[in-house]
């Protein structure tokens, strides 16, 4: 009998090996806790940039990332470059996007830049900085909402309810990002958890009192206030930095 040849995208030179340090460093030694095992991965480049212009791409298929929540879209462009994306909500099979710094076509997956994008658009995959690259709602679900517009700047509005300023230039991508019911996804045994890498992590209250600020006490006595082993207290305490560097960028919160 013959045997059938099965056709496969040709798309390896986006797919690279990831190593796994296991939490140790160059030393053999474990600097973070609770890190080991899990399922070998590799890693899938995703651009982030989307900076080229001008060139129509098409959906060659939606795939399953373990690098992140989100799906990836991979996209074959016209000039015969291959490249893969952030999947945005409703993008599917075959449909065809665009990015440009000109125009704004205001289709699901198009890029653009923030001052070519009317306001009130659902938006994601935003950039800090022009050229560097998207660092904004890139997490299964997320969105942002461009509320007003200056000169320079544009305020967007964050699934967080944070208000930004981000300056007009800056590259995002319509729409929002796929798969947004992977906050519902529920663990059914504790073995998923040790595929994806992470370990049994052991409670402060049931440490010594040398290992943890909550441990010790006879019987099953209670910790105290909830903090991390340093002593950092995990409710109600703020973490951020006052002298941040994008600090000023950041507008009032908004309660939900």
């Amino acid at each position: 009998m013959k045997k059938i040849k099965i056709k496969r995208l040709k798309y390896n030179k986006l797919i690279y090996g990831k190593l796994k340090s296991g939490g140790r460093n160059n030393q053999g030694r474990i600097t973070v806790r609770y890190i080991g095992g899990g399922h070998k991965q590799k890693y899938r480049l995703i651009d982030f940039k989307r900076n080229k212009y001008d060139v129509i791409a098409t959906v060659k298929n939606i795939e399953y990332d373990p690098n992140r929540s989100a799906y990836i879209s991979l996209l074959y462009y016209k000039d015969g470059e291959k490249k893969y994306i952030l999947s945005v909500k409703g993008l599917k099979k075959g449909d065809r996007i665009i990015s440009s710094r000109t125009k704004s076509s205001l289709n699901l997956g198009d890029s653009a830049p923030l001052h070519l994008i009317p306001l009130g658009t659902i938006i994601c995959c935003i950039e800090n900085i022009p050229g560097n690259g998207a660092i904004y709602s890139r997490s299964a679900g997320t969105y942002s909402k461009i509320i007003s517009k200056d000169k320079k700047y544009a305020i967007i509005k964050l699934s967080s309810n944070e208000k930004k300023m981000i300056l007009l230039n800056s590259m995002a991508t319509i729409g929002s990002i796929s798969n947004k019911n992977h906050k519902f996804k529920k663990l059914k045994k504790a073995g998923n958890n040790r595929w994806i890498g992470k370990r049994p992590r052991t409670r402060g209250v049931a440490m010594n009192p040398i290992d943890h600020p909550m441990g010790g006490g006879e019987g099953k006595a209670s910790g105290g206030h909830p903090k991390s082993r340093k002593g950092i207290y995990a409710k109600g305490f703020k973490t951020r930095k006052k002298n941040k560097k994008y600090s000023k960028y950041i507008l009032k919160k908004d309660k939900k």
